[in-house]
């Protein structure tokens, strides 16, 4: 059975070294740590790489992160996996739970989460399944 949380987060990205320019995209990695709020009680560390184009709005990112903390009350972590991109400001966004990464009493979580940003907060909805809870 299918399960939702929801909350708001904080990032915060840090520029790490990388090339500034291969082949007419602007490559660029950073370092993320977040904190959710809400349902999903957690902080999360991980890393993206991101690359720019030369078209305004037209970019793509990737992201592995490592969430811990609790889920509705059920402790563990648990990775998550990201992938965007954005065709002239037309925007595609998935983040999916690693297979088999949960630990703790998140063993066995599986799901995909949205994410908005509205009037400047990010903001989470997260639809999962854990093996305990079936």
């Amino acid at each position: 059975m299918s399960k939702d949380a929801s909350g708001s987060f904080d990032v915060t990205l840090t520029p790490q070294p990388a090339q500034d320019e291969v082949i007419g995209a602007i490559l660029g990695r950073f370092a993320i740590d977040k904190q959710f709020h809400g349902e999903l009680d957690a902080t999360s560390r991980g890393e993206m790489l991101a690359a720019g184009t030369e078209v305004k709005g037209s970019a793509a990112y990737v992201a592995i992160e490592r969430v811990t903390g609790t889920l509705q009350g059920h402790s563990g972590s648990f990775v998550l996996q990201h992938g965007g991109t954005m065709t002239r400001g037309d925007g595609k966004l998935t983040v999916t739970v690693v297979p088999d990464s949960g630990t703790g009493q998140l063993k066995g979580l599986a799901g995909s989460m949205t994410i908005d940003i509205v009037d400047g907060q990010h903001l989470y909805q997260f639809q999962y399944t854990l093996d305990a809870l079936s």
